[in-house]
């Protein structure tokens, strides 16, 4: 089984544009992404897919492999395109702006489909549980509900459950936008038209759940830094200084 990391990498983000390409440390951010997910070791090649050439420029200048795109909405349609004509099996998509996801959160991830022998699971992807009640509420933190068998049901930036009736055994989690593909479901998804859900709430994984597919979430404990707006490019130096 042959396994990729391709990163989706967009210059003009809306809450934060030309945000890749921000220094962090020695490095921008889009490169010290690119050199964390080599480190892990877990894959046969990574690449960055972007549709920008200061992104590509960027990577290509200091060793990487990148693959230019065409504008696209979400970042599963721009992987899509760019794995379509390279061999592979599983495609795991890690975010440009969440610089220090570790390997055991992909290890993970990866052994979802080693445990899938009926190719049931579409793609795979990570959840953690939120405590802080502002957290919750945070329409930037994309929340996720799923069954006992831990097959998401819903994704939304609303609240949900709705708490209704104060319960201590409710849990909230937050969705990561880390996943893993197999690579026939990822250019189906590319050729399926968005819905109106997946529309409304600016969440491509719910464009899988309307058309059926199936989504393993796999809950972790890892806290990254996904770099939103500035004051989260404050938040990884910090954390990159405290690791120095």
């Amino acid at each position: 089984m042959k396994i990729i990391a391709v990163i989706p990498a967009r210059y003009e983000a809306s809450r934060f544009p030309g945000k890749l390409m921000q220094i962090l440390g020695e490095k921008t951010v889009i490169s010290t992404t690119y050199q964390n997910v080599l480190e892990t070791g877990l894959f046969d090649e990574v690449f960055v897919a972007t549709d920008s050439e200061i992104i590509f420029d960027e990577i290509i200048k200091n060793g990487g492999k990148a693959v230019m795109t065409w504008q696209h909405e979400t970042g599963s349609d721009r992987i899509a395109e760019a794995v379509q004509n390279i061999d592979c099996d599983i495609v795991v998509n890690v975010q440009g702006d969440e610089p220090f996801l570790k390997t055991e959160p992909l290890q993970q991830l990866i052994s979802v489909f080693n445990d899938d022998s009926e190719e049931k699971i579409s793609l795979a992807s990570l959840k953690i549980k939120l405590k802080n009640t502002d957290e919750i509420g945070n329409p930037n933190n994309v929340k996720v509900i799923t069954d006992y068998e831990g097959f998401a049901l819903y994704f939304s930036r609303a609240v949900i459950p709705y708490p209704r009736e104060i319960h201590r055994d409710v849990e909230y989690f937050k969705h990561i936008g880390v996943y893993a593909f197999r690579k026939n479901a990822l250019l189906n998804f590319a050729k399926l038209p968005m819905k109106p859900l997946e529309i409304s709430e600016k969440i491509e994984c719910i464009r899988y759940l309307e058309y059926g597919m199936k989504i393993k979430m796999i809950e972790t404990d890892f806290i990254g830094v996904g770099i939103d707006v500035p004051e989260d490019l404050e938040k990884a130096r910090a954390i990159l200084g405290q690791q120095d």
